[in-house]
């Protein structure tokens, strides 16, 4: 009788690149409530590549929903901030990506930041719960509420912690965030790569509706995933997440070092 390796625990990940990409940086967010474990395996199938990838842990996650709920949105931006800063130091392109809440700080930061492209998978910007029009007041109601849930999850699953009620609180971070990101739209002049399942019971199309309405960038590609739920990045259409987003890297930073040769 064997026994079952335990699931890995979620950690920060990066890699400093090796071969002809190892100057093409790519920060990758996790999502609300998720762990670097989500995007893990992207992650090492890029740094397989030779880019240099890094996948901070935001603050309040990894841990458990009472942590969360004593971290703001700010705070979650900013620790993302800091991971792609210090990737672009050391890098001559570099690229943001994000699932889920994390497409929603990626495309923030790309608003903020003269970032080579943006690739998000799922990304959040609207909610389906039209509670959330009143979270500010409800969250003095109400502590938590039990997380979405998608009915027939794909996904592999990944031990982020203890996530089994969401602080309502941390929902109108989350609003706030959004809100924040949406503001942002205009400001991305990158190109823009977006994956959408076809079935996500936790992110509306209505988020993608308002990327390809504000987006300040012409260059925006979105491609279905028809056999994916939420956490796409861990479910069957995985590898045509991977593949098409490393060849989007390649892409523009090639077009990008092109541009600047004399």
């Amino acid at each position: 009788m064997t026994e079952s390796s335990p699931l890995p625990t979620p950690a920060a990940f990066s890699y400093p690149g090796h071969g002809p990409n190892s100057r093409t940086g790519i920060a990758i967010c996790h999502g609300f409530t998720g762990s670097p474990l989500s995007v893990l395996p992207w992650a090492r199938y890029l740094a397989d590549q030779g880019f240099a990838v890094s996948v901070p842990l935001l603050p309040g996650h990894g841990t458990d929903w009472t942590q969360l709920a004593g971290s703001s949105w700010h705070e979650w931006h900013d620790g993302f901030d800091r991971a792609y800063l210090e990737l672009a130091a050391r890098t001559d392109e570099t690229f943001v990506a994000g699932l889920s809440m994390g497409g929603a700080i990626a495309l923030l930061t790309a608003s903020r930041h003269p970032v080579s492209g943006v690739t998000v998978v799922n990304p959040g910007l609207s909610f389906y719960d039209r509670r959330v029009r009143i979270i500010g007041i409800l969250k003095y109601f109400q502590r938590t509420t039990t997380p979405v849930q998608e009915d027939n999850p794909t996904s592999a699953i990944t031990q982020d912690g203890d996530y089994s009620r969401t602080p309502l609180t941390s929902v109108h971070q989350l609003k706030k965030l959004f809100n924040a990101a949406i503001r942002g739209l205009p400001q991305v002049k990158a190109p823009v790569l977006v994956f959408k399942s076809t079935f996500d019971a936790v992110v509306p199309p209505s988020s993608v509706d308002l990327i390809r309405e504000r987006l300040g960038s012409s260059g925006l590609e979105v491609l279905p995933l028809p056999n994916s739920g939420h956490v796409a990045t861990l479910d069957v259409d995985a590898p045509e997440i991977f593949g098409r987003s490393a060849q989007f890297f390649l892409e523009h930073a090639h077009h990008n070092a092109s541009s600047e040769t004399p």
